[in-house]
């Protein structure tokens, strides 16, 4: 899923997540209420595609990359995505 916005592809969000985590499902509604706010691009990567990314966030997604590589841990709200992205 992709919100909308004017960042461009290199400096988007990514939201790391699974198939029926029910976390990332709120951190996905979360990052669409952000997105309405301001003006970013985001993407969700499932880890289950990447062993490595099951290793390193398997037990702490849903986790938010942020352009300037930082990381986002659950649980973050939409006031830290705004913080974040200003």
């Amino acid at each position: 899923m992709t919100g909308g916005g004017c960042m461009d592809e290199g400096r988007a969000l990514v939201l790391l997540g699974t198939s029926g985590c029910h976390l990332c499902d709120k951190a996905e509604a979360l990052l669409t209420q952000a997105a309405a706010a301001r003006a970013f691009t985001w993407r969700y990567h499932d880890i289950a595609l990447e062993d490595a990314l099951v290793s390193q966030y398997g037990e702490r997604i849903p986790v938010l990359l942020l352009p300037d590589g930082r990381e986002l841990n659950w649980p973050f709200s939409l006031l830290d995505i705004l913080s974040a992205t200003d």
